[in-house]
């Protein structure tokens, strides 16, 4: 009988898929002696490794992944799969459970007891997949006590408050006791936010009421209203949360909360401002595994994802991204430099503010708290050995001037823009300041981007073609009988929408449109000149996304205005 080899160590199963280096492990082994904390998160911390690869590596041979459940917020859909007496009996807490995959997410003493993971499986309906996670014992009986002993639905919640007695003294006392309703009840807002997909939430308090709103693919949805005398107690959560200043009601105030919701981390950055009813909150959600997407996972067509390929193999000068504010314009240029991302080179950003940080880039925060604008930024990184510059917007002359000397001096700098358009570009540029000969031979291309809704795929319903349609669709639609509609289902909360795409106008420069920029020729020129070159506007690429039945003309008008199309 032979004995069975112990299973490798994490790091040494890291370098033996060429994760990470014998020096990266060695740092990695230093700072987790420092800290204490699990190796895993130890490399993920330094930028070594990312929480996606680690979870490939760990399923590959048992799961011995951790969780902080101090970071944990209740999810009510995993807590209603298992009982509280079966989670005492076999000390385990259901976490998080992923509805569309089917996924729950199983905090455990320990992950390899196969006795309670199969005890598990034979409660839950059969097609649910449990995975274990490493979580401390005695993390796991007070969670158990916390998240079966209350109410988490906003519903049973609001429910709680309404017939319960309210007491405002004993929340400021206690804002982080989770006994109180209040605490629970924002708690249960961020998670149910997440889980749909809101990439926001408003707290808008009214003269009698509060209105609570999320922005969801983009569009505003009013989720809830409240008396307004829960908004005081409400104020103070969220001000421990985030870490604000509890006396300062009279001035703006930022801050950030950092939570485990719907089964991975999320930071919200929160944003408060005094109105005549009190205080308005708004909390941005940032999801990295939303918002950090590899270029070939991004929804473009193939020829703007070859068009931004052949631009990113320019080796200097300057690509512009130009858009509203929320039309997706950093998970565009995030891919691009994972895209470009490697040892080999040096990527260095100046962001207002790092939203999501990714590894190997180097990334300064630009504001008032860092003594640094966009300008002077600019001249310290060039004194960084850089080969890639990320500024997060050009706003005005002297930012400009620094950026397009980095790229006479053979950098690639990526940059965005406030303008309509690809070739709106130019205009502005010449208001901020930027001579036409600077331009000209500088500026490798222009993206222009927008984000429209996508058709739920369970609920989109074909129909027949107007003939008003068939002409603002243009050509693509002579042999188009129908097109889709949006119906709403449960699956989309009845918007009949589900997800956002990006739809694009690429303007790659080249020595004719340069000669024109030198001559300042006016924009109708150039979109002439571009179009004989096979640019193709955000309307053109709408409605290519119309005909394939992604999504439909009502929502691409929403966004790109067709009216020259119908006056043709």
């Amino acid at each position: 009988m032979t004995d069975k080899k112990p299973p490798k160590r994490l790091g040494d199963r890291l370098i033996d898929k060429g994760i990470i280096s014998l020096d990266q492990l060695k740092i990695a082994l230093q700072e987790q002696k420092i800290t204490g904390h699990q190796l895993g998160k130890v490399l993920i911390e330094l930028g070594f490794l990312t929480e996606t690869l680690l979870k490939e590596v760990l399923s590959d041979s048992g799961s011995d992944e951790t969780i902080n459940l101090a970071e944990v917020v209740a999810d009510e859909d995993a807590i209603a799969l298992i009982d509280k007496k079966v989670a005492e009996q076999l000390k385990v807490l259901p976490c998080n459970y992923n509805v569309e995959n089917k996924t729950l997410q199983l905090a455990m003493a320990d992950t390899f007891d196969i006795v309670a993971v199969d005890k598990i499986k034979s409660l839950i309906p059969s097609d649910i997949i449990v995975t274990p996670i490493l979580a401390g014992a005695k993390e796991i009986e007070s969670n158990i006590d916390l998240f079966y002993g209350y109410e988490l639905s906003i519903e049973g919640i609001l429910k709680e408050i309404e017939t319960g007695e309210y007491d405002d003294i004993s929340q400021r006392l206690h804002a982080s006791e989770y006994t109180h309703p209040l605490v629970r009840l924002v708690d249960a807002f961020l998670t149910d936010a997440v889980k749909r997909g809101a990439s926001d939430i408003h707290f808008e308090p009214e003269e009698g009421f509060l209105r609570i709103r999320y922005r969801i693919d983009g569009v505003l949805h009013q989720v809830r209203s409240l008396h307004n005398k829960y908004w005081s107690s409400i104020v103070v959560r969220l001000k421990v949360m985030s870490h604000m200043d509890l006396a300062e009601t009279r001035a703006p105030q930022d801050g950030r909360i950092h939570l485990k919701v719907a089964g991975h981390p999320i930071d919200f950055r929160v944003a408060a401002q005094p109105t005549i009813h009190g205080e308005n909150f708004v909390l941005r959600i940032l999801d990295r595994e939303k918002s950090i997407v590899p270029l070939e996972k991004l929804d473009l067509s193939e020829n703007n994802r070859a068009l931004l390929k052949l631009m990113m193999a320019r080796p200097e000068g300057i690509i512009l991204v130009t858009g509203p504010t929320g039309s997706g314009k950093t998970t565009t240029l995030y891919s691009m430099l994972s895209y470009l991302n490697s040892e080999s080179v040096n990527i260095m950003t100046l962001e207002d503010p790092v939203e999501y940080p990714i590894p190997m880039i180097r990334q300064s925060s630009i504001g008032s708290s860092s003594k640094m604008d966009f300008a002077n930024g600019i001249r310290s990184l060039m004194r960084q050995d850089p080969d890639i510059i990320l500024v997060g917007e050009m706003r005005d002359m002297e930012t400009a001037e620094m950026g397009f000397r980095a790229a006479m001096t053979g950098h690639q700098v990526f940059s965005t823009l406030h303008t309509n358009s690809a070739i709106g570009a130019f205009p502005r540029l010449l208001d901020i300041g930027v001579l036409p000969d600077i331009m000209s031979g500088n500026i490798i291309g222009v993206i222009g981007q927008r984000l429209i809704r996508k058709l739920c795929l369970e609920c989109k319903k074909e129909r027949p073609i107007a003939d008003v349609e068939k002409k603002l669709l243009g050509k693509s639609a002579e042999a188009l009988s129908s097109l889709y509609e949006a119906v709403g289902c449960k699956h989309c909360h009845h918007t009949g929408y589900k997800g956002r795409i990006a739809i694009l106008e690429i303007l790659r420069m080249d020595t004719d449109l340069d000669e024109m920029v030198v001559k300042k020729a006016s924009q109708r020129e150039l979109l002439q000149a571009a179009v004989e070159k096979g640019y193709l506007t955000l309307a053109d690429d709408g409605i290519a996304q119309v005909v394939e039945g992604k999504t439909t003309l009502d929502e691409l008008s929403r966004v790109v205005d067709f009216t020259s199309r119908l006056a043709e």
